[in-house]
């Protein structure tokens, strides 16, 4: 964890979080706890089938947990009473495969939200739309639509798309594992600049290079437990766990 962390910015606390599948014989995630701080990159690494997914998508209970707890800012989330569409605003997330809306054009998928769930006015939103473009260097795709686009154009668009909400934190599932090898590094050079403008982000990566560099913490995980987190230094030079060492033996 980064030394400049402390209790007071919690942004998400994890307790004991689980998920059991067919009567408990499959276990998704096996008792996960732990804290995720405002600025902090968390980058989540593991074998397939490990559970990182899901703890991502548990985060937003896009999965629903069948035990533990999750709080956001204090409050906890898995309570019935919490109004789970606005938590998701805070918390924008984008996934291996775009989910862009194909019949509608980029100004279009990135505007409507934000009007429709923020009140947004359509000159606010086309602006704020713009700017963002501009930092991905997207400006002349504004009326495009997704069909004309690269798979790294659109997984831009689908970053950008989800800051036009103005998220506290960004959830990233494989952003970059449905990418040709060519269009992975204009991605993750996006997430790059978003970490370094403070913005809190947990990703679930294969890019060993970009949990290596951007990562403040690193996460591993295997059979639904965290089997070691800590400083990507630590994670890459000085591995504790034998499963972590047999992992990156096999990926680096």
């Amino acid at each position: 964890m980064s030394a400049d962390t402390n209790t007071n910015d919690v942004l998400i606390s994890v307790k004991d979080l689980c998920k059991h599948y067919n009567g408990g014989k499959i276990k998704a995630l096996d008792g996960i706890t732990t804290d995720i701080h405002k600025g902090e990159v968390v980058v989540v690494i593991g074998p397939s089938g490990s559970g990182k997914s899901t703890f991502l998508r548990s985060l937003n209970l896009l999965e629903r947990p069948t035990g533990g707890a999750i709080e956001f800012k204090g409050e906890n989330i898995t309570s019935p009473q919490v109004n789970i569409n606005k938590l998701r605003q805070k918390m924008g997330m984008v996934f291996q495969h775009f989910n862009l809306f194909p019949h509608l054009t980029i100004k279009r998928n990135m505007t409507l939200a934000p009007m429709k769930i923020l009140g947004m006015s359509e000159a606010d939103a086309e602006k704020k739309c713009k700017e963002l473009l501009a930092k991905v260097n997207l400006s002349d795709r504004l009326e495009s639509y997704p069909s004309q686009l690269s798979g790294g154009q659109k997984q831009r668009i689908a970053i950008v798309r989800a800051l036009m909400m103005e998220p506290e934190v960004m959830l990233f599932d494989e952003p970059t594992s449905a990418l040709d090898p060519e269009m992975v590094g204009e991605v993750l050079e996006v997430m790059k600049s978003l970490a370094e403008n403070g913005m809190t982000m947990v990703c679930v990566t294969h890019e060993m290079g970009f949990a290596r560099e951007v990562g403040t913490r690193v996460i591993f995980m295997d059979q639904g437990k965290i089997l070691e987190e800590n400083t990507p230094e630590q994670i890459f030079t000085n591995p504790q766990n034998e499963r972590l060492k047999a992992f990156l033996n096999k990926v680096l």
